[in-house]
């Protein structure tokens, strides 16, 4: 994967990093995207760079098209193209649907959806020039199956997925492909401080029996961008264990 220009949303955290070190370590160049935590971000450059890759930190909100658009141009001004998008900026604003304020309804889904949808029709521009490209879109099996007291979560994430297979119909003839991962309850910043009991709880309907780790989703990114996945495009890898099974 040697000179591969990756930009990944959200990457200065959690999920996100293990995607931007697994890039690093397959020699891929990657921009870092982060929206508040520019020393975080600086971090994972760092990271990058130790492993193997090269990398830079890249600060916009990718709910502002603006924004989305300049981290794309970025990527593009700096290494002459961008091959590989991973769209993983992602909040949750959790409550019960008769708690759910207006505000966190949208935030959630202007950053989880539309900015997603806001990178990818920046990127798609230069992938399709170039004739050649991988978005993949970081989902959640709550965007299979639901989850209580996520609905605008899970609203966002099952709108992710209608978003991978439109764009992989429109996109396939130029050669590039989109796909999405689907994490299942996954140890990050964004799940700790859950009550034991809750996570003890999944834990046990979790067929391989543990909670799932940030490189797991990682290495399915790395696959799914990869040459080894080029007939693969409007797929919903789920990365959970086998805990959506029958979803």
């Amino acid at each position: 994967m040697d000179a591969t220009t990756v930009l990944v949303t959200g990457g200065a955290r959690g999920i996100g990093r293990a995607i931007c070190e697994a890039f690093g370590r397959a020699g891929a160049r990657v921009a870092v995207g982060y929206a508040s935590r520019p020393d975080a971000a600086e971090a994972v450059v760092a990271a990058v760079a130790a492993s193997g890759g090269e990398a830079y930190a890249a600060g916009g909100d990718v709910s502002d098209p603006a924004a989305a658009e300049a981290l794309v141009s970025g990527v593009v001004s700096r290494w002459g193209r961008i091959d590989v998008l991973v769209n993983n900026a992602g909040i949750t604003r959790d409550t019960l649907l008769l708690r759910m304020k207006d505000e966190d309804w949208h935030r959630v889904l202007d950053v989880d959806l539309t900015g997603a949808f806001y990178c990818c029709r920046a990127a798609a521009r230069p992938m399709l020039k170039q004739r050649a490209g991988r978005i993949i879109n970081v989902s959640s099996i709550a965007g299979l199956g639901g989850n209580a007291g996520q609905a605008n979560y899970s609203a966002a994430k099952a709108g992710l997925i209608g978003l991978t297979r439109a764009i992989a119909r429109e996109l396939a003839s130029r050669g590039v492909t989109c796909n999405a991962v689907a994490p299942g309850w996954v140890e990050t910043d964004m799940t700790a401080g859950r009550d034991e009991r809750l996570v003890a709880g999944v834990r046990e309907r979790v067929p391989l029996g543990r909670l799932g780790t940030p490189e797991d989703v990682a290495a399915a990114v790395v696959f799914l961008a990869s040459s080894a996945a080029g007939y693969i495009t409007g797929q919903v890898l789920a990365v959970d264990g086998g805990l959506g099974m029958g979803l």
